[in-house]
């Protein structure tokens, strides 16, 4: 997931004075204005990347000092570009220029809000939340929607890292892991079931009530665009609105052909989709994982170690739960040479096994991406929360369920179809959940548990269970809502791009020195320079189609 150093920045004090001095020569036109506006606001971008940071690893203090005064220092920053972005007149601007400072007054006002010290003391408490609360109270608050998302999302947050399984005490992606590995059907019910505390931080007992229906309701209350957010995403991407959801019900329809006919339980569907990892996870332990991640993709051209890449995977309380990653430094022009940034993936991996590899490949991927950004400050950012950036993620992950891929990098391999069905058994579930969201953006009274019943029933051949809330257990669904449209249509972009690819560029599974150099200019430098539809249909010489992914499923072959 994506969101929103080498480089020795110095703390900004005075502010003024210390930003008045950056480097420009990565903006046009130089000596202006707009050129030390544009400049500030790249100083102020990169502290507050500092600062998040920081508060993601769970410190209250840097190399450069405490958080309480870097956040001092970037109030105070806030308030001096904002007093030289405002005193600009757009008329005069050249069109790339108006852009650019329409972007930076619009990130100024959503994404670098003014810090307040008590930010920072929520961020780094790991004491059990208060999950005892009316929603809909809390939801009619000062705020209330974000109250209600933040409050959530930290009962959440404990909850699934907090799942009691007899005398053990696990995770979320611990026990979905384990599920796959576990013979047992019983054992299966018990680790399944003992998600339930999971699920009712959520969505509760699932009255109309419920956090998320509560949730969900305040959303499409406060939504004000035409199209659902959901919608909307995809269409910034090149994925016709008009078209998305019968192409994702087409792949969802594909993946029923080859399924067998019997219902299964929902624990039993984890094992039954199980196999790839139960085979080859146990030549993947756990430090092995970065081993394989770094090997695979300096053998691409993208060292990440030279790319400045930081990884924050160890286990500890109040981290969040959702793997991300984020800036760390942005990638910048100074004195002629560009320095790549700092890209930092945060993520918690206490095993192995190919599930967390992918998902390691996967976070890696946005940081190749990020570090290859090169482009102007105010446009040195990517286009978060769109199909576009999960799907580029992706790229290298997929690899993991080709056998030539497994024989490369782990020494042995499965045959290709016991592959490709445990990589689209996560891509069908991604589907899913993208049309529940859809559903349930569209009519918030519907009732959460019977929408998500009625899909895994009738695509994914899984038995009901109206009475349990299991589809609430992705953070993304509190954190972002409509997020994860993204994932789903984002495989339909992703299996187009990598067709393109192998086409124009070759085959790159089993290690590509060339691929890095090859597809950064093409794909990941733009940033926000241009939206991510020109950049995707010039790259695919064309409109979007879910062809290849269609063709990519067919492998699998009958049931």
């Amino acid at each position: 997931m994506s969101r929103r150093l080498s480089l020795p920045w110095a703390l900004l004090v005075p502010v003024v004075a210390a930003c008045a001095g950056s480097a420009r020569s990565d903006i046009a036109p130089p000596g202006t204005g707009f050129a030390t506006a544009e400049s500030l606001y790249a100083d102020l971008r990169n502290l507050r990347d500092r600062i998040d940071v920081s508060l993601a690893s769970g410190s209250t203090t840097t190399r450069d000092g405490s958080l309480v005064t870097l956040i001092r220092n970037h109030n105070r920053l806030r308030t001096h570009v904002s007093a030289r972005l405002s005193g600009i007149d757009s008329v005069g601007l050249a069109a790339t220029d108006a852009r650019a400072l329409g972007i930076m007054q619009r990130t100024l006002a959503r994404d670098l809000d003014s810090l307040s010290v008590l930010r920072l003391s929520r961020s780094t408490d790991s004491r059990m939340p208060e999950c005892r609360y009316d929603p809909a109270t809390v939801a009619v608050g000062r705020n209330g929607l974000d109250s209600l998302r933040e409050r959530m999302y930290r009962c959440f947050a404990w909850a699934q890292s907090h799942v009691v399984v007899g005398p053990d005490t696990l995770d979320r992606l611990t026990v979905l892991s384990t599920l796959g590995q576990t013979a047992d059907g019983r054992r299966r019910r018990e680790l399944f079931l003992a998600l339930d505390p999971v699920w009712r931080s959520v969505n509760a007992d699932n009255g109309p009530s419920s956090p998320y229906r509560q949730l969900i309701a305040a959303e499409m209350r406060a939504h004000t665009g035409a199209r659902l957010p959901s919608l909307s995403q995809a269409a910034a991407s090149g994925l016709e609105p008009d078209s998305l959801e019968g192409w994702l019900t087409a792949l969802l329809r594909a993946w029923r052909r080859g399924a067998q006919d019997s219902l299964l339980e929902p624990w039993d569907w984890y094992y039954e989709n199980g196999s790839l990892s139960r085979t080859l996870g146990s030549l993947v332990s756990r430090e092995r994982l970065f081993e394989i991640n770094a090997e695979f993709y300096r053998s691409l051209g993208a060292d990440v170690r030279q790319l400045g890449i930081h990884y924050d995977t160890e286990p500890r309380e109040g981290k969040t739960p959702v793997a991300f990653t984020t800036f760390g430094a942005r990638p910048r022009l100074l004195g002629g040479r560009w320095h790549p940034g700092e890209p930092w993936i945060f993520a918690t991996y206490r095993t192995g096994g190919l599930d967390n590899l992918n998902e390691l490949l996967h976070e890696t991927g946005h940081a190749v991406h990020i570090a290859a950004i090169r482009t102007r400050p105010a446009f040195a950012d990517w286009p978060d929360s769109d199909p576009f950036t999960e799907a580029v993620a992706d790229f290298m992950a997929l690899e993991v369920y080709e056998p030539s891929w497994q024989q490369r990098w782990l020494g042995d391999s499965v045959p290709l179809a016991v592959g490709l069905h445990a990589r689209y058994a996560g891509i069908v579930l991604d589907v899913a959940w993208a049309l529940f969201e859809l559903a349930m953006q569209r009519n918030p009274n519907r009732d959460p548990n019977q929408v998500w019943t009625a899909l895994t029933r009738d695509y994914l051949r899984i038995r009901p269970h109206p009475e349990l809330s299991w589809w609430a257990m992705r953070g993304q669904l509190i954190d972002s809502p409509g997020y994860m449209m993204n994932y789903a249509a984002g495989a339909i972009l992703i299996a187009a791009i990598r067709a393109r690819t192998e086409a124009q560029h070759g085959r790159f599974g089993a290690g590509d020195s060339t691929w890095y150099r090859w597809i950064a200019p093409r794909l990941f430098r733009f940033g926000l320079e241009r939206p991510s539809r020109e950049v995707v249909e010039e790259f695919l010489g064309g409109p979007v189609s879910p062809a290849a992914l269609l063709a990519d499923i067919q492998r699998i072959g009958g049931p």
